[in-house]
């Protein structure tokens, strides 16, 4: 889960990484967390009250890095012949569709859209990584890549 409260403060942290989110694949793993930290980034704004402010920056970011990562993901799957790579690449591409909509609807002027936007980011992490980038990980480390 990307969110839990801390015993001490009970205050909410959200988008943390933990191990249990590890593909042990390290440029992947590496690109996951920055996927998070981008996550905190808007959770942190939006705590601040500088949601609406950030969110135009934060999509921005977010488009560009989903680009990069689907990519680096895509190559590695193609290269060591993933047999299952056409449906990863599908679901990149719905993710991918879908924050270039919410960043289109954001430039459009609906500006009140962060909420939205961080359970999007939460869902896609949550979803995506636990459940079809868990489903190449063996193969890839059978494969001995790192």
């Amino acid at each position: 889960m990307l969110k839990f409260r801390t015993p001490a403060t009970d205050k909410v942290i959200m988008f943390e990484w933990k191990s249990e989110y590890t593909v042990n694949i390290g440029s992947i793993d590496a690109q996951h967390q920055n996927l998070f930290a981008i996550g905190r980034e808007l959770y942190a704004a939006m705590s601040a009250g500088q949601g609406k402010s950030g969110l135009g920056r934060i999509l921005a970011r977010l488009v560009q890095y989903a680009a990069v990562h689907f990519a680096h993901e895509e190559r590695l799957l193609q290269l060591h012949q993933y047999p299952d790579v056409a449906r990863h690449k599908a679901e990149h591409d719905a993710l991918f569709k879908r924050v270039v909509a919410i960043q289109t609807e954001f430039n459009a002027g609906r500006t009140n859209m962060a909420v939205q936007v961080l359970q999007f980011l939460k869902d896609w992490l949550e979803t995506h990584i636990k459940g079809s980038d868990f489903a190449y990980a063996p193969y890839l480390k059978a494969k001995k890549v790192t």
